[in-house]
């Protein structure tokens, strides 16, 4: 393996943190919509609350796990052109582990996404149906 090897992944980890930003900064502005909702629909709002803290953990722990392997990619490098070409394996695959993690935090909190998507739907149906 040389140098090129991790430096393949700076790109998909940059965007992958992007994405992750997006989704904090789309997350927050529905919590500050919620909250500044005086008039809205309290008990759905109750029932997005332990998903939204869920989803607020689960962001944060997702960009820490890419932060820790964008570093770890970074030291690989590091290494590799330090002619410590053990050391660089070791930590390109602690990169692509912790990489490996923050995908799977991904995963599951788009699936708390889609639930509480499901909540908002059953209330929209629920009020459709008394005006209907």
């Amino acid at each position: 393996m040389d140098i090129t090897t991790p430096a393949l992944l700076f790109p998909a980890i940059s965007l992958l943190l992007l994405a992750y930003t997006n989704r904090f900064l789309t997350l927050a502005q529905v919590i500050r919509q919620l909250a500044s909702d005086e008039g809205g629909d309290m008990a759905l709002a109750r029932a997005q609350i332990p998903g939204l803290k869920r989803r607020i953990s689960l962001i944060r722990s997702m960009q820490t796990f890419a932060v820790i392997s964008f570093l770890l990619c970074a030291l690989a490098m590091l290494a590799i052109f330090l002619v410590h070409s053990t050391l660089g394996h070791w930590l390109f695959g602690l990169s692509i582990i912790t990489l490996a993690v923050s995908l799977v935090l991904s995963l599951v909190e788009v699936v708390i996404s889609t639930q509480a998507l499901s909540v908002v739907v059953t209330d929209l149906e629920r009020r459709i149906g008394k005006h209907g």
